[in-house]
């Protein structure tokens, strides 16, 4: 039986209804991918306005790993909806909020003593990771990586890296905040994994002399995987390299795991395949199935070097959002979705790497677990960014009834982010409409070309 369903062109009558509404009651920066408006969710399904039902592999840009309304996740918020909502855990504290700092204690990486708080998005996550390892090394400087996206805040966007659109005209940004490369092996150049990490990690300590040194440096904060950057790998060798220069120096490192955490790359953190134990860490989007809440984890001493008051939020790690979260890490151990990120994750390669010989446009088909792209070049002899035709796919995806999205510094890679809790045949139904789309589109350009 399909699962998509489409009833209408997109977007449908009542959609373009709403549209209107939008544009003369909303400012035009909030982007929008999909040119209608959600009625129901239901696993990796999504029911617009119009009736239209279409497979969902952007998953809220990684924030619905355990799904559209997942039941334990609805079942626990009517249950805390009707005891209390929000006393604030700064006025009167409230169990939930120490059940799940327990918990994350128990499933982050490391055995060492932790301590754990939470606030309300993944940028506030990050600006207080900032704040609290500054306060733990009475240093200033942050370092970064190329391609890096920590967030809209102006600490975090200080410390991401593309320009357009996040940070273009809203200068000046935050002082004390560097960008290291990260390594992007596609685009090597040339050199071989071995030969760019050795680069790298040698340029690196080249920084500390010509930069800034070491002994101001407070924290290197990286995500395993960069998620706005393109899905970009580094090697196990660069980040446990990054690892010992920071542990050399007295750094402290910050694992984003925003995007990567909470099983998208078949570990619960994405830090656990390059076998890294990071003094903090950053975590929001899937940690509460949709509710805004975000965390910040890490060493005991470093995270009691903040006094009382000096961090917090008047909603942070709210009473609905800590419920949640323990029920979307119950959902995660219970129905064995690492296992189940891992499968969809080799569906993934399964079928698409193929085409990567097959078709010109296609530069490489990559994946951790079930954080998937494929990236586009107008030709692979060049290996120049393909924007355009990346979005004529997304646009076709949308009208066959699949929702995807892009990423990159250029917007030349298609990232994938299905929810785990997807079924075989939905998964199966996704992939037949945007492998059709991707040769149908290719197939264009090339006859555009030619002529």
């Amino acid at each position: 039986m399909a699962n998509i369903k489409i009833k209408t062109t997109i977007p449908g009558p009542k959609a373009i209804e709403l549209l209107k509404r939008k544009e003369l009651n909303i400012p035009i920066g909030p982007f929008n991918t999909v040119r209608t408006f959600a009625v129901k969710g239901d696993g990796a399904l999504l029911t617009d306005v119009d009736d239209n039902t279409f497979i969902d592999f952007a998953g809220a840009i990684g924030t619905l790993n355990v799904g559209h309304c997942p039941p334990r996740v609805v079942e626990a918020l009517h249950k805390q909806v009707d005891a209390y909502l929000h006393p604030c855990f700064h006025v009167m504290m409230y169990e939930p909020y120490i059940q799940l700092a327990e918990k994350i204690n128990e499933i982050t990486p490391g055995t060492h003593r932790k301590k754990t708080f939470f606030l309300s998005s993944g940028a506030e996550a990050v600006e207080n990771a900032v704040k609290i390892a500054r306060k733990y090394t009475g240093r200033k400087a942050i370092i970064s990586f190329e391609r890096g996206f920590h967030g809209r805040t102006y600490m975090a966007m200080s410390l991401t890296s593309k320009v357009k659109p996040y940070k273009f005209e809203f200068g000046p940004f935050v002082p004390d905040t560097y960008k290291w490369p990260y390594p992007y092996y596609l685009r090597s150049e040339g050199l071989s994994e071995e030969q760019l990490d050795a680069q790298l990690l040698k340029r690196f300590e080249t920084f500390f002399l010509s930069e800034v040194p070491p002994e101001e440096v407070a924290a290197v904060i990286m995500e395993p995987v960069q998620g706005e950057g393109g899905f970009v790998i580094p090697s196990k060798r660069f980040v446990q390299g990054v690892k010992a220069l920071c542990d050399k120096h007295g750094i402290l490192f910050i694992a984003d795991e925003v995007q990567t955490g909470f099983g998208r790359t078949g570990k619960m953190f994405a830090m656990e395949h390059f076998d890294v134990v990071p003094d903090l860490m950053t975590m929001s989007k899937s940690i509460g199935a949709g509710l805004p809440i975000s965390a910040v984890s890490g060493r005991a001493e470093i995270m009691d070097s903040a006094n009382t008051g000096e961090i917090g939020g008047t909603f942070g790690g709210s009473p609905l959002g800590c419920v949640a979260a323990l029920e979307v890490i119950r959902t995660i151990e219970e129905d064995g979705l690492l296992e189940r990120a891992v499968q969809i994750g080799q569906a993934f390669h399964e079928r698409f790497k193929p085409l990567q010989s097959q078709i010109e446009q296609i530069a490489e088909v990559r994946n951790l677990g079930a954080m998937c792209a494929i990236e586009f070049v107008k030709d692979k002899e060049t290996n120049e960014p393909n924007k355009e035709l990346v979005q004529e796919i997304i646009q076709n995806a949308h009208k066959n009834g699949l929702i995807i999205m892009s990423a990159g510094l250029y917007g030349n890679i298609i990232r994938i982010l299905t929810p785990l809790v997807i079924t075989n045949d939905q998964l199966n139904e996704g992939f037949d409409v945007l492998e059709k789309v991707i040769v149908s589109s290719c197939k264009k350009g090339s006859e555009n070309l030619q002529k």
